[in-house]
């Protein structure tokens, strides 16, 4: 029954009615039948339209809303049959209770991931960006809604209601910016770390003149009501900062250190959301409010933090959030608006969009950030989702909004998202500020320079092997090693990334967490190589598929010449793999295809030998070998090795293998010039061999490399092989393309070996591809730095070995 523009629907509770196939009955006569209908239909379309539109750059939040409008009045709604059937009005009230329900547990999840002090002291920039966009959007909003305001009726509502969508243009909703930089893999970029600390910022403004609003006009009664809504509000918030947060930190404080939090603490924090989210309801605010205060005081990130995303994410992110989302759609009728109402939103609307970008732009670009980037943090800052939507479904329910400029509102979010998204993505590759404009190479760089080596730490397990690199990486008074250490933890429980610089000097940390200790082992290697040896520690707490953006960003500003990073698979103690984490292994990637310099991955066995730090085994020698086949990568494992081989405590033996019938190419002559380069400035060496094998085809070089290894601690080889019959066969078999094939060999556990393996990619230059190493025509390209090309060989080794006739001959 319809009755003054209000849907009445009459429910007989004694009524059953059977919902049985079998007895011919109709299932979707049962709620729960319908709402999983509902949802599954909902689902099922959302995740086609999304295939759809991301070729067109779109985001997430764009085919959510187009799968309500689907089933709504502006598609197959629009006669009624579908609605009727799949969308009655009877259920609709259980899928909007529920979208609702999970919306409040979903904020109050993006709540406890802000970090709140960024959200009062954002820093200088953000600040002066998030009150020009405030006060300046706020502004031209307000003056363009009275101008526009004199073409509309007066008969009309939405000479009342241009004003309210007029301000809702100046919220800057953090879980909306939050959001969109999350799919678009810019968290913990410049921009993104800007963008989030202006959002907060903004918000908070936001947050304080909506509930005001919100308090005046649900208490339109006149009289002290609006100052008893405002004042029960503040009395509200400030109950949740002085008491409530308080008494978590005192509860959080008796719990023990060691164990994960209680189930019975999770369930009072989850029962005092609901608790305050009724009081928010009943003094008059949104039913958010409260939860959305609730969660800023809440500690963020472990231990806390982290157990209440996990117990809440999944469920409110995948399914109640983009519920919500749908039912916006599904509300919206686009038949229901008019010319004149179009023209007079849109230009609103894009006067708004126009002022916050300018208003984000002109202090970006004062503060010397380049237009491009200042143009794309506006976009960023103009984005809108979520926070839009609940308000404009809030004044819909409220009466402040007609169906007609709902509907436009709810196409004013889509429009400006599906434009804004493209543009960024467009605009703007964090990838850029990483390319590489000049070398960053062991094998440029000169004999007397300092090493410049950035190690990536996920764990403490990651320690032994990497102190061991570095010893053996030979720190001299001649060439420094400066060793920039991340440690790379994945960013759960908080929203803002983090990278963290700590102090280079001082005591060891008293701290018992793990970031603690592996700095302060890292600390006592510094300190045992006291005047050859600096260590600068850095702790970034960033989501795995964008931290490789931190560890590109620390390596330029400190000019790393070689990034080396852990293995995603570690072996257990039987030679069996222990663990492995897919999310690492992107990360790798990632790394290999934006470094500014060489990159490592370190395959770590050194478990098997039952190894320690190399500065307290007391070991004779430490046996490296370099498997050289040809290349960039090869040439920087060679570079890499020959420094090592300058330790008195090492031994390098480079195993070079020759194609049988390949010796009059030009590629083997530079290739072979290039190792007497290294031959003759390690004369005097005893400690450096070189080894020549001759193969004819792939499988005796598997042989070969299959027999070697067990006689080496650490096996480098490069990632990437110049063209060969001997590695093309072998590349059917790659399981990990960011080893390489001949990696990925040595890296396989049905190897059964324990030798630790190095794998290196020489710097990629600025046009994307592999750089290729100068070793070409004129030996005054030749890398090796100040040796005289005729001093007599002497003191180092050469063997060669023919496998294709099983002779050895010793040169």
């Amino acid at each position: 029954m319809v009755m003054a523009n209000m849907s009445l629907v009459c429910h007989d509770p004694r009524s059953k009615t059977n919902k049985l196939i079998w007895y011919h009955g109709n299932p979707l006569k049962s709620p729960t039948a319908l709402l999983l209908l509902q949802l599954s239909a909902i689902s099922l379309v959302s995740q086609l339209i999304d295939v759809g539109l991301k070729p067109l750059g779109q985001s997430s939040i764009v085919s959510q809303i187009f799968s309500g409008m689907v089933f709504g009045p502006s598609l197959l709604g629009h006669k009624g049959l579908i609605t009727s059937k799949l969308f009655p009005t009877r259920g609709a009230m259980l899928i909007e209770t529920m979208a609702t329900f999970g919306l409040m547990f979903f904020l109050f999840g993006v709540s406890v991931r802000m970090d709140l002090t960024s959200m009062v002291r954002p820093g200088k920039q953000a600040m002066t960006i998030g009150l020009s966009v405030f006060f300046f959007t706020t502004l031209t909003a307000g003056l363009s809604a009275f101008f526009f305001a004199r073409y509309v009726a007066k008969e009309t509502s939405l000479k009342e209601s241009l004003f309210s969508i007029a301000e809702s243009q100046t919220l800057t909703g953090f879980p909306v910016i939050a959001c969109l930089l999350t799919e678009l893999n810019m968290l913990n970029t410049n921009i993104g770390r800007l963008a989030l600390s202006s959002a907060m910022f903004c918000d908070l403004l936001g947050i304080s003149l909506t509930a005001v609003a919100l308090a005046v006009m649900g208490n339109k009664g006149g009289g002290l009501r609006p100052a008893m809504a405002i004042l029960s509000s503040i009395a509200l918030v400030i109950g949740i900062v002085f008491i409530v947060k308080p008494a978590i930190l005192w509860a959080l404080n008796r719990a023990p250190k060691d164990k994960p939090i209680s189930e019975s603490f999770i369930r009072s924090i989850f029962l005092l959301v609901l608790v305050i989210g009724l009081l928010s309801e009943t003094i008059g605010q949104h039913y958010v409010f409260g939860p959305l205060v609730l969660g800023l005081v809440v500690p963020d990130g472990p231990p806390l933090g982290v157990a209440l995303i996990s117990k809440t994410e999944a469920l409110t992110s995948l399914v109640f959030y983009p519920t919500y989302l749908s039912i916006s759609g599904l509300r919206t009728n686009i038949f229901k608006v008019g010319a004149q109402a179009s023209w007079i939103v849109s230009s609103v609307v894009i006067l708004s969009c126009t002022a916050k970008l300018a208003a984000v732009m002109a202090p970006a670009m004062y503060g010397d950030m380049p237009v491009r980037e200042a143009f794309v943090l506006g976009l960023i800052m103009n984005a809108k989702g979520i926070v839009e939507l609940n308000l404009y479904n809030l004044w819909k329910e409220s009466k402040v909004l007609s169906d007609e400029e709902f509907a436009l509102s709810v196409l004013s979010v889509i429009v400006v998202t599906a434009i804004v998204t493209p543009l960024i993505k467009y605009l703007y590759d964090p990838s850029w500020q990483y390319t590489a404009i000049k070398r960053s190479t062991i094998q440029h760089a000169k004999r007397e320079a300092d090493l410049r080596i950035l190690v990536g730490i996920h764990n403490h397990d990651n320690v032994p092997a990497i102190v061991n690199l570095l010893e053996v990486s030979h720190a001299s008074e001649e060439s420094k090693i400066a060793v920039i250490a991340i440690v790379l933890v994945e960013l759960v429980g908080r929203a803002t990334p983090v990278l963290v610089a700590h102090q280079p000097y001082g005591s060891l940390q008293t701290s018992t967490t793990s970031t603690s200790q592996i700095i302060n082992a890292l600390r006592q290697y510094e300190d045992q190589n006291e005047g050859f040896v600096t260590v600068q520690s850095f702790t970034s707490i960033s989501p795995y598929v964008t931290m490789h953006n931190d560890v590109c960003r620390v390596g330029v500003d400190k000019r790393a010449t070689i990034v080396i990073v852990p293995f995603h698979k570690q072996w257990a103690i039987d030679g069996s793999i222990g663990s492995v984490n897919r999310a690492i292994q992107g990360m790798n990637i990632n790394i290999l295809d934006s470094a500014p310099c060489s990159v490592g991955i370190l395959v770590d066995r050194g478990i098997l030998r039952g190894s320690m730090p190399f500065v307290s085994t007391g070991r004779p020698l430490y046996h490296v070998a370099v498997i050289y086949i040809g290349g960039a990568d090869d040439a920087e494992s060679l570079a890499y090795g020959a420094r090592m081989a300058q330790s008195e405590s090492v031994d390098l033996t480079v195993v070079r293998f020759l194609l049988f019938g390949a010796e009059n190419t030009k590629e083997r002559k530079l290739e072979t010039d290039l190792i007497d380069e290294y031959r003759q400035a390690n004369v005097g060496n005893e400690r450096f061999v070189v080894v020549e094998e001759v193969v004819r085809d792939g499988l005796a070089l598997s042989v070969s490399i299959k027999e070697m290894v067990d006689c080496f601690d650490l096996i480098l080889v490069g990632r990437n092989h110049q063209p060969s019959p001997l590695i093309t066969a072998l590349g059917e078999w790659c399981e990990c393309p960011e080893l390489g094939i001949i990696g990925d060999m040595l890296a396989s556990p049905d190897l059964r070996c324990t030798s630790s393996v190095l794998v290196i990619q020489q710097q990629r230059m600025g046009t994307g591809k592999l750089m290729q190493h100068s070793i070409g025509t004129d030996r005054n390209q030749l890398l090796i730095h100040d040796v005289p090309l005729d001093e007599p060989e002497r003191g180092s080794w050469r063997i060669t070995m023919d496998r294709s006739s099983i002779d050895r001959a010793v040169v």
